[in-house]
């Protein structure tokens, strides 16, 4: 069939957290994604958790929106690996 990748339309940053700024907290949290058919994350679940930071990257990946996968133009779910980084250099 004819297949049309998704393409990310959307990608808020994730909110650092004042506890994990203050304690010089940095680091990464992957997460597994579920995208519906209209593009919205309707599910996550974390792969790598780094707990301080878990929360505001699951808030902000729910926030993301893509353009759906096509398959024969039709629109289809589909699961994808994000990796959300915190790093102080830029604060």
């Amino acid at each position: 069939g004819d297949i049309s990748a998704w393409q990310l339309l959307v990608r808020l940053e994730a909110e650092y957290p004042l506890l994990a700024v203050n304690a010089q907290i940095q680091g990464m949290v992957i997460l597994e994604a579920t995208v519906d058919a209209t593009g919205a994350v309707r599910d996550t679940r974390v792969l790598r958790s780094h707990s301080v930071l878990d929360e505001a990257a699951i808030d902000a990946v729910r926030q993301w929106r893509y353009e759906p996968l096509m398959l024969n133009a039709t629109p289809m779910p589909f699961v994808l690996t994000v990796t959300v980084s915190f790093s102080l250099a830029g604060r």
